[in-house]
């Protein structure tokens, strides 16, 4: 009895710490990279503004983006193709990607399903309860983390409720997400290359895919189920 009473304490402790540090960072840091963001030019000369460290600077927003999620994922992925190039900015968005979808995971499977439920709601958690549920729902988390327009940051909350092992949820979020990432990556160097038609034609197929994922993602997680 003592001992569930201390667990609950420090769950308690541990989620309030959390809550904090999500709405110091939303309200310190969500404004101002947002502003920046709407404008590679400006997020550029930032970045470059921190040297060397700027590679970590970038990386680091991606981890924020995933585990905080201040702002949608795909543009920051923009971004950094319009800063490294399509390969790099490929290579830094995957790194910070799967660093924050790993710590979501583990904050999820630490907290557990109280937590959860906190951030996202009970709704969503019941759309997902097949993978929850399920030792052998690895297929459906890639799936599910592959098409475009489905809730993947919040995914990597449920994910953590999910009997799924570390390594294999690891291997599953860094290859299924890889595709949009290179797709937004692409995008950015061409903005940078001045290459408009080809960033324009690609970014039309990519929000196409979005809409078509995202109007459809009820009925593609029936599917799954």
């Amino acid at each position: 009895m003592r001992q569930n009473k201390n667990k609950l304490f420090i769950n308690s402790l541990l989620i309030g710490a959390f809550v904090f540090l999500f709405f110091w960072v939303l309200f310190r840091y969500g404004d101002y990279l947002t502003y920046l963001l709407k404008d590679p030019a400006k997020f550029e000369n930032w970045i470059l503004g921190f040297g060397a460290k700027g590679v970590l600077v970038f990386i680091l927003i991606q981890v924020l983006q995933v585990v905080i999620f201040i702002i949608p994922g795909e543009v920051v992925q923009v971004a950094g193709g319009y800063l490294y190039g399509a390969v790099l900015g490929s290579l830094y968005s995957l790194i910070g990607i799967t660093i924050g979808s790993v710590l979501c995971f583990a904050i999820a499977r630490l907290l557990g399903y109280e937590f959860v439920r906190g951030m996202i709601s009970e709704d969503k958690l019941k759309k997902f309860d097949y993978i929850i549920n399920n030792k052998k729902g690895e297929l459906g988390l890639f799936i599910v983390f592959l098409m475009p327009g489905l809730p993947k940051d919040a995914l990597s909350y449920v994910a953590g409720l999910t009997p799924v092992k570390f390594v294999n949820y690891f291997l599953i979020t860094a290859l299924a997400r890889l595709p949009g990432i290179v797709i937004s990556s692409y995008i950015g160097s061409n903005i940078e290359h001045k290459n408009y038609v080809v960033s324009a034609v690609v970014s039309a197929i990519a929000v196409l895919l979005f809409v078509i994922g995202f109007l459809n993602k009820d009925k593609i997680i029936k599917k799954i189920n």
